[in-house]
Order: C-alpha cells, then sequence, then structure tokens
C-alpha cells in the first residue's frame, strides 16, 4: 500500500527538523504540541522509517532524515509555486465556488477557513451549503457543488475522494444521567441505553453503527434529528445518550454541561474532500482545495 503522507505531516517535518524541537516547530505552526508530535509520528510510521534521533526534548535528523528534508523541502516550495500559478491572469482570485459541507464540518470546520480564505481574496464568492453527507455527494453528483466536504469515506464510484483530516467522535450524556458516575460503557449499557442520534445518511450516525455492528444487536434509538444543537439539548435534558465530534461538544464538556462516557468502541473518522472527476476544477477551485490542504491541521483534536 502506497504510504498516504499529508502536506500538513510535511510542514512539521520541515520546521521540527529545522527549529529541533516539536514545541518550537508547533509555535511556528501554529498547532498544539501534541497535534504536532502526532503529525510527526504519523509520518513517521506512513513512510515505516525513523528520520529523528531523540535527543531527550530535542529532535536531530538521522541519516534517513537528512536524506529526505530537501525532498521535502521541494515539494512544499513546489505547492508555494502551485498556488502562484492558480492566480488569475491579473493575479487576483475571482469567480464563485459552491461547495457543500457535512454539519461536523460545515458548523465547526469550514466557517473560520472560509472566512479567511474570503479575507485573502475579496472577489471570490465562496458559497457553502450545509448537509448531511449522503445529500453532499448528492449535490456533486448532480454538479449543484464544485468541492464536496464530508465525514467519513465516499463510497461513490463516480466521484474522486481525498482524505482531508482526522476526527474523534465521543459518547455523551447529562451530568445527573446515572452512566455518568460510572464513566465507561460495556456492552450491556450500549444495548439498555436510550440514544439520540443523528438521521440516516448522516456521516456520524454510519460511523457511529458501524462502531456498535459486533457489540450490539439494536440500539433503542428515543430520537433522531439532523441538528447537533437539537441532539446536545436532548442529551443536556436526560433523555440518552448522544454520539457526537467532539469538535461540537469541547465547550459543553469543559463547562460541565455534558459528561463523557469512554467505551470500547473505534469511534475515529477521517474527513474527505469529493469532487466530480468531469468537472471543471477553475484556478479558484484548486487554489481552495490547496488552502484547506494547507489547513488541514487549523482546529486540532486532541487524543
Amino acid at each position: 500500500m502506497t504510504p498516504h503522507v499529508t502536506f500538513r505531516q510535511l510542514q512539521i517535518f520541515v520546521a521540527v527538523a529545522r527549529d529541533g524541537t516539536v514545541s518550537a516547530a508547533a509555535r511556528q505552526l501554529s498547532l498544539s504540541q501534541s497535534a504536532t508530535s502526532q503529525g510527526l509520528s504519523d509520518m513517521e510510521n506512513q513512510l515505516g522509517v525513523a528520520l529523528f534521533e531523540r535527543l531527550g526534548r530535542r529532535l536531530r535528523l538521522n541519516d534517513m532524515g537528512r536524506h529526505l528534508l530537501p525532498h521535502a523541502e521541494r515539494l512544499l516550495d513546489g505547492m508555494a509555486d502551485f498556488v502562484a500559478a492558480a492566480q488569475e491572469p491579473e493575479g487576483r482570485l475571482r469567480g464563485t465556488l459552491n461547495v457543500s459541507a457535512s454539519a461536523t464540518i460545515g458548523t465547526y470546520l469550514l466557517p473560520p477557513l472560509a472566512g479567511r480564505f474570503s479575507e485573502d481574496h475579496p472577489a471570490v464568492d465562496l458559497r457553502l451549503r450545509l448537509r448531511n453527507t449522503g445529500e453532499v455527494i448528492t449535490d456533486v453528483l448532480r454538479f449543484d457543488a464544485d468541492l464536496g466536504l464530508i465525514e467519513g469515506q465516499c463510497h461513490e464510484p463516480r466521484l474522486v475522494s481525498e482524505a482531508w483530516c482526522e476526527d474523534r467522535m465521543v459518547i455523551v450524556c447529562a451530568p445527573q444521567h446515572s452512566l455518568a458516575a460510572k464513566g465507561r460503557l460495556e456492552d450491556s449499557d450500549l444495548q439498555q441505553a436510550h440514544w439520540i442520534l443523528r438521521e440516516p445518511g448522516s456521516g456520524s450516525r454510519e460511523i457511529f453503527e458501524a462502531a456498535l455492528l459486533h457489540h450490539v444487536e439494536r440500539l433503542h434509538i428515543r430520537m433522531e434529528l439532523s441538528q447537533h444543537e437539537a441532539i446536545k439539548q436532548a442529551v443536556r435534558a436526560g433523555l440518552g445518550l448522544g454520539c457526537l465530534s467532539w469538535l461540537s461538544v469541547a465547550g459543553e464538556l469543559e463547562r460541565g454541561e455534558l459528561a463523557q462516557l469512554s467505551c470500547g468502541l473505534h469511534l475515529t473518522r477521517t474527513f474527505s474532500l469529493v469532487w466530480h472527476p468531469e468537472r471543471y476544477r477553475s484556478p479558484l477551485w484548486q487554489a481552495f482545495k490547496v488552502y484547506l490542504r494547507e489547513n488541514e491541521g487549523a482546529s486540532p483534536v486532541p487524543w
């Protein structure tokens, strides 16, 4: 299998090589130290080789790292040249780009990224549509969207998809719920609990049901809701358990309005970019896609 090395991982590798520590590289890239360390570890795991010698908190390139560093630097320089080449002839991006995004991405990740991109390119009309994963794929298939951002993987063979960044889902309950004091869910708890879930067709629902496949025969679903906020309100009211992206419940967990329940389920997922291979990919499309790749770690999720 071909290793999957991301643009962000290359940035982390080069920054650590130049600065000598993970903390210095994290400050340079505006990332958390844990996200920076994880990115470097993921890159080494993908390549199947170590790139640094660990000397306390400092990292020094080993022979393989020194061999790969100029290649990584050329790739980063080439990406910068690519972005410059994507500019319109007068050096200014312009035009309309229609982007459909599934709920978690469209609510918690995309707005600040789209806002900064629009500030940098005031002649661009960036139109965002919030949908569930199935609807995003339909938009892209029908050419109603130039680019889609979905939770999970795309199973539609007529489309092209590319992994963008990772997310972690968590199970939450009201602080006064009987399971809150226990803190951990067994298979019997999963079976007996009442659930407040996203609607069928959403990426969150697909990931959750896939994780439960060998643990629970049948779920007790009390409500199916299409909005994160509605799910959180129902869970806070004690009506059942919810399974949502950490991005959507981080504030409530920090304020003690929701309680997190640990379990043995695999609840990590990949956010993906999706497009139609027959749709024209304009310089604006290319520039926005590169911008998303460059900022894939802008909202790191704690692991």
